[in-house]
């Protein structure tokens, strides 16, 4: 764990998590993937945007357009499968223990996150919409974080609805879709990240345990 934290060491009651290899031990859309039966091809394309390497909204929609004709019940499965991050309910648990709000910012799918939140007991989840239709995957998506750089006017719209600035909050994630979001945030924690996001974070976590983060709090 690398520690660069400079002069931000203002209290902090609000933070913010991707969910994708942050929050979850696995990327939702490469699962579901792999399950009908495309997973080569969408992994490439998640590989090549959390590298910043592809727009964000673009890669999205490719790699949904792929998933078209999988089966609800198929997706269901896969959410109720999801590996949760090692130490994230215990980090989680004592976030709340100390007063944060606890949020949770995904390109992801709501019908998948829900599920994991039956075990994490987030405050807010913000993400995109699986288009499902007559019990299968339509090959759309829908929803408020579509686009490249919608994590940031996601972050500034939930610490205004808490009365406090960005600057007032953590936020923590993996991939250059967070790179705005961590730009914005007070305190900015790069989890396993790729390269792009921690040139621009203020802690460096290289190991797949979340409990680290709890002497941040």
């Amino acid at each position: 764990m690398n520690l660069h934290l400079g002069g931000k060491v203002r209290r902090r009651k609000l933070i913010i998590f991707d969910v994708d290899s942050t929050l979850i031990d696995a990327e939702i859309i490469d699962e579901l993937a792999e399950v009908a039966g495309v997973g080569k091809e969408v992994a490439k394309i998640t590989s090549m945007v959390m590298k910043g390497e592809i727009d964000f909204g673009k890669a999205l929609r490719e790699r949904v357009q792929l998933l078209r004709g999988l089966p609800e019940t198929e997706v269901i499965k896969v959410a109720e499968h999801i590996p949760i991050m090692p130490g994230a309910e215990r980090l989680l648990r004592e976030a709340k223990s100390k007063g944060y709000t606890v949020v949770a910012v995904t390109g992801s799918f709501m019908i998948v996150v829900n599920t994991v939140n039956e075990r994490l007991n987030l405050d807010y989840i913000v993400a995109n919409e699986l288009v499902i239709k007559d019990g299968m995957v339509t090959g759309e998506v829908k929803g408020p974080l579509t686009e490249q750089n919608a994590k940031v006017h996601v972050l500034e719209q939930i610490a205004k609805s808490e009365g406090m600035s960005p600057q007032d909050c953590i936020v923590v994630g993996d991939g250059a879709n967070d790179v705005a979001m961590f730009e914005k945030a007070g305190l900015s924690i790069a989890f396993n990240a790729d390269p792009v996001l921690k040139t621009v974070a203020d802690i460096i976590i290289d190991q797949k345990d979340l409990g680290l983060l709890i002497p941040l709090l």
